[in-house]
């Protein structure tokens, strides 16, 4: 089959593309703003915003993966999250229908549900608590409208993972991660709060599995299974590196404060930093997933939680043969 994979140059998009050329089931196009540091023989640098160049790149396409995003914490201007997200997948589905090309894969988020989702389904209605979360509710409605039009011939298959961690990636699970390895760790809170994360070779997987077996139209939350507390990851982070984490504990209210004097900070300089009411909200909140549907199917990821952190912890903080390459995410 040939496949366009549109933003594929980054964290989940290169891991994809590992996994399918090793299959070598497919043809392959990578369609994406940014070079490819590791699939360059693939690669066709444009942005989801050109339209036109995205009519000429999908002719001859069969499927569309589209992993384009803007999705960092802090993205300024905020109108960058609807002018990618939203307006470039109705770009997507124009430049489809143009090119007659008619199933698509496209990863959300669990953004979607709101700051302190628990146990939520896909059929969970959307309360997005920020503009990324927002911008991504809105490009599914966008797909799914484009679904809906002679939806007997159109595949549609939408992924909402939660945070997505792994080896070369800079996103708020690294962080997390990096800051306990250190012992540089401030527990803000009883640490007995539950997080739903995802290993990145887990979803790469899936998205690889989606492609011979996505039917119709389908929503599937992911996230790898069990939910870790704040305390069970710190052991998880001790027992992959063999020593014992100092961390001090802060009351959660003492932390929050803390993250909005950051916040004002930032606004008086014009700084990002890594301390924010925000972050130290997503930090102490419950954040679980229900990932029933996608453990129903006869997808079996390849890598158990703990291994995926394990592999991801000895690459980022043991292994001292690593290259410079990272990709940022949320």
């Amino acid at each position: 089959m040939k496949i366009a994979l549109i933003g594929a140059s980054g964290f989940v998009g290169t891991r994809l593309i590992e996994i399918l050329k090793q299959q070598g089931e497919h043809t392959l196009l990578n369609i994406d703003k940014n070079q490819s540091r590791f699939y360059p023989e693939i690669t066709t640098i444009a942005d989801v915003r050109d339209k036109e160049k995205l009519k000429t790149l999908l002719q001859g396409q069969e499927m569309a993966v589209l992993l384009a995003a803007e999705h960092s914490d802090n993205v300024t201007p905020v109108s960058l999250y609807y002018d990618v997200n939203v307006e470039g997948a109705r770009n997507v589905t124009e430049a489809m229908d143009v090119c007659g090309v008619t199933k698509i894969v496209f990863t959300s988020s669990m953004a979607l549900y709101g700051m302190h989702p628990v146990s939520s389904s896909e059929t969970q209605p959307a309360n997005p608590f920020n503009h990324y979360g927002r911008s991504k509710w809105q490009a599914e409605e966008i797909l799914r409208a484009w679904h809906s039009k002679n939806s007997v011939d159109k595949t549609l298959t939408i992924i909402r993972p939660t945070a997505i961690f792994g080896e070369r990636n800079r996103g708020n699970v690294y962080n997390l991660l990096r800051q306990i390895s250190t012992g540089r760790f401030l527990k803000v809170g009883n640490g007995n709060n539950r997080k739903s994360i995802s290993y990145v070779g887990n979803v790469a997987a899936f998205i690889a599995w989606l492609l011979n077996n996505a039917q119709g139209y389908s929503v599937y939350n992911y996230s790898d299974k069990p939910d870790l507390s704040m305390n069970e990851l710190i052991t998880v982070v001790e027992n992959a590196l063999g020593k014992k984490i100092p961390a001090v504990k802060i009351p959660y209210t003492l932390g929050l404060l803390g993250g909005r004097c950051f916040d004002a900070l930032a606004k008086i300089t014009g700084k990002k930093f890594p301390v924010s009411s925000i972050r130290v909200r997503k930090f102490c909140s419950n954040s679980q997933l229900n990932a029933d549907k996608l453990h129903a199917t006869d997808f079996k990821a390849p890598f158990i939680l703990e291994e995926g952190l394990s592999r991801t912890l000895q690459y980022e903080f043991v292994s001292q043969a690593k290259d410079d390459i990272t990709f940022i995410s949320e």
